[in-house]
């Protein structure tokens, strides 16, 4: 079992950064998506990151901006988000799977709350 609880989201204009965090605990070795879902729209697939941290891959739209990384001593992952766009605003969520990197967000075992991140023109 696998408790993930995300924080970090706010409130920011155009071109400002932002880390989320996703402070886990239970159950070791998994990977790590992020995942965001804007109003009337599908979830979608961010960021993973492997257990050692060793593999990520990102989605285009977020590719050169985003950064996901991982530190297993504490439990914790983080995603670091530059140059943020108004696109960019969603509900961002935190998964884990024991398993392979997947962009699938059915194949995630565990999910947390969400966080919101708001970016302003």
């Amino acid at each position: 079992q696998v408790q993930l609880v995300e924080s970090g989201g706010g409130l920011v204009q155009a071109g400002a950064s932002l880390r989320l965090t996703c402070a886990a605990s239970g159950q070791a070795f998994y990977s790590m998506g992020w995942f965001r879902q804007a109003p009337g729209k599908e979830r979608a697939f961010v960021a993973v990151i492997n257990w050692a941290g060793t593999l990520t891959y990102y989605a285009d739209s977020v590719k050169g901006r985003f950064t996901i990384s991982r530190d297993n001593a504490k439990n914790k992952g983080y995603l670091q988000m530059e140059s943020l766009k108004p696109e960019d605003t969603a509900v961002y969520y935190c998964a884990a799977r024991r398993g392979p990197l997947t962009t699938r967000a059915g194949e995630y075992d565990y999910w947390g709350q969400g966080t919101q991140v708001t970016v302003s023109s």
